[in-house]
Formats: structure tokens, sequence, C-alpha cells
């Protein structure tokens, strides 16, 4: 008999049968072997250094990908309501985005139309019913109509709907805003994946609330700061203190099972000693013991635990410089004293390792890059899904590797 005399209302919520995963999710996870069956393939690959320290290629990744193809902007939760107003300028483009009073979320450039001031500049959620600038007082409706001029009758032939707010191709779906940053591109949203977007609705990413948030400043390439969130073998040796085996005891030497949606890639692994016969509980929390990892094309992670999911989304900024931001969702706000302390100790966990583990290891690899010091970069078997990252890049890109500089 349990000692635990605290109330349900005490306790914080959290949990997730394995049968409210999607099917293509259940069948990964029921194919997983034990993980001391799993043996890592045996690769050759490798990636020239220029790929991360040339300006010329990080541009041909701008031009090609990061300005005309659909990219993660926020999550969901972060623009949770209607009547919700955030500016954003993680990728160094002034971004506004507004969710109208349908609920429909837009992404417009930050920008009025009268003399190009920025509309919003603190990067923190408001609750509006219209935005106006701040210099002029010109005002927008949340869905980017002009809809207020001072002094109208001193401008001639002017008609208010020649002059809406700049707004960006933009799709929202399983929980994330996605846009593309060129307002004269196609709206073309083909690259994201139906059953990508199915697994990320049944994990609660369009459900679940914003607990935390942070942004990282990185020194390093924005596919260094990707890299650690591809491969394992980095936790035992890297977070040795922290969540490896010397500490929280969370994860072992495991290798994942990699599976690719497109370009985005899903890696599901068991946690600690993981071994198929805990799938026939049927009231396990499947998150307890089970890990999965979405790579979302080009430049997002999203990372189940037990009791939160970690969605990052790096945005480069310049070859040798990413943004990260870093948001935590949790299935509820905390309503009790229990689920602060939890999620809040959490929080800060997950930020010391990623910031301080994760990230500075990638600042590292960046300088040591740049010293001209090896031609490439070799990536394990334990690193497999790394490469495939890379051929989903290349792939649209239309380009194959640069010689190293």
């Amino acid at each position: 008999m349990s000692n635990d005399n605290s109330t349900a209302a005490d306790k914080p919520r959290y949990g997730a049968p394995l049968s409210s995963l999607s099917d293509s999710q259940i069948a990964a996870i029921r194919s997983l072997p034990g993980n001391k069956d799993v043996k890592p393939p045996v690769i050759q690959e490798r990636r020239p250094v220029g790929n991360f320290v040339s300006d010329a290629y990080w541009e041909k990744e701008r031009d090609t990908i990061f300005r005309n193809k659909p990219i993660s902007i926020i999550p969901s939760s972060a623009l949770p309501e209607p009547g919700s107003v955030l500016a954003h300028d993680g990728y160094g483009i002034p971004l506004l985005l507004t969710r109208d009073k349908a609920g429909k979320a837009h992404v417009f450039l930050n920008a009025c139309t009268h003399k190009g001031a920025m509309l919003v500049e603190e990067c923190a959620v408001k609750k509006w019913s219209t935005v106006s600038c701040p210099f002029h007082a010109w005002t927008y409706g949340l869905d980017g109509r002009l809809i207020g001029v001072p002094r109208e009758e001193t401008l001639l032939d002017f008609d208010k709907k020649s002059r809406p707010l700049v707004e960006l191709p933009s799709h929202e779906c399983g929980g994330i805003v996605w846009a593309i940053l060129n307002p004269k591109a196609e709206a073309d949203f083909s690259l994201l994946s139906d059953q990508v977007t199915e697994d990320l609705e049944h994990l609660g990413l369009t459900t679940w609330v914003k607990y935390g948030y942070r942004r990282f400043e990185i020194d390093a390439n924005w596919k260094l700061v990707m890299e650690p969130f591809l491969e394992g073998y980095h936790v035992q040796r890297l977070h040795v203190n922290s969540i490896g085996p010397q500490g929280l005891d969370f994860f072992d030497d495991i290798v994942p099972k990699v599976e690719q949606f497109g370009p985005h890639i899903r890696q599901i692994s068991g946690r600690g000693k993981f071994t198929p016969d805990i799938l026939e509980k049927p009231d396990v929390n499947i998150r307890s013991h089970v890990t999965i990892v979405y790579n979302l094309f080009p430049n997002t992670v999203v990372i189940t635990s037990p009791y939160y999911i970690s969605v990052m989304i790096m945005m480069p900024t310049a070859s040798g410089k990413t943004n990260v931001d870093y948001y935590m969702l949790t299935e509820t706000a905390p309503d009790n004293p229990k689920a602060e302390e939890l999620y809040a100790k959490s929080f800060a966990v997950i930020q010391d390792v990623f910031g301080n583990e994760d990230f500075k290891a990638s600042a590292t690899c960046h300088r040591g890059l740049m010293t001209g010091a090896i031609p490439d970069v070799i990536y394990t078997g334990m690193e497999e899904a790394i490469p495939r990252f890379y051929e989903g890049i290349e792939d649209v890109m239309g380009t194959m590797l640069v010689a190293a500089e």
C-alpha cells in the first residue's frame, strides 16, 4: 500500500497511454527491440568543413530554404487565443504574428505601410483587438487590413484597401505556425508531412500550453546546433553529470529507430532499460519509457519527456550565428504547488543541459572548424540520422557538397 497521502489535486496531471499515439507511432514503438539487443550500423559518412563555415554555402541555404521554403516560426501555443499579437525577430527579419477573432494565425512583416516603422517592438504576447503604429497611429486589424489613418482627409485619392500589412504565406498545422519569409513566394507547403502533422497532434502540440520560453544566442552554424538532437552518441559523454549514467539516469547508449517522412526525421528510442514487454501494460505512461524526437525540416526539434515536450527552433542569421527559441510545453498550466515545483525544476534543468552542454558544444565545434584543423566532419554509426538530415537539405537545395575552405 502506498504511504502517499497527497490528494489528486496536489499532483501534476501528466501521462499518456500507448493508445493515445498515432497508428504510425504505435507501429514504430512496437517494432523496437530491447535496448540491449540493438547494434548501431557501420557507416561511412563525412561532410566538408565548408558546409558549416562558408558564407557562400550559408547564403545559398538562406536564399533557397530560409527565404523560399516553409520554416517554423512558433509553436501554436505561443499565440494562444484570438486577439493574440506577437512580435518576432529570431530570423533577423521583423515579423508580426496575430491570431484574428476567428482564430486564424497570420504572419506579417512588422512594418507600418505608412513609413515602415515597426508596429510592435517588444517580443512578448499582447492581447489586442487592433495594432497601431506608435509613430503616426495608423491602425490595422488583426487580419492586416488598414482600418484607421489619422487626418485621412489630407491624403489625395487614397484608399486604405491599397495599404494593408504585407502578409507572408503561412500555414498552421501540427501545433506549429509555418511561414515562407519571402512575401512574393508561392504559398507552397507541400514539404510539410501529413504523417508528421498527425503525429504531432497525437503528442498534444495542438492543445498543450506554453509553460516556459527562452531565447539562446549561439556563435555556431545552425546545423551544428541541430546535430546533438540527431544522435545519442554524446549523451553518456557530454551529459555524464546531468542526464547521463551518473546523473538522472534517463538514457543509455541507445540506438534509435530512425524513419523519414520526406525531409523530416522521426527518431524513437526506449529509455533506460526498455524492453518490449512494457507495451503490454495498458496503464503505463508511454512517455516514461519511450522518447520520440522529430527533426522537422529544416530547423526545428520536438522532443517528448514524461510530462512535458520541448520545442526548439534554430534560426540562423549568419553562417556562424544562430538564435534558438526554446519552448517547454505542458498538458495544462500548473494549478497546484506540486505541479509548479516539478515544471519549474524541469525548466531550469533543461535550460542548463541544453544551454551549457549541447549549445556550448556546438559553439566550440564551430570555433574548431574555423581553425582549418580538419578538412571534413566524420559521422559514426551512432549518428546515422545526421547524414540523412543533410541529404534532405542537399536535395531541397539542389546541390551536393561544397569543397572545404
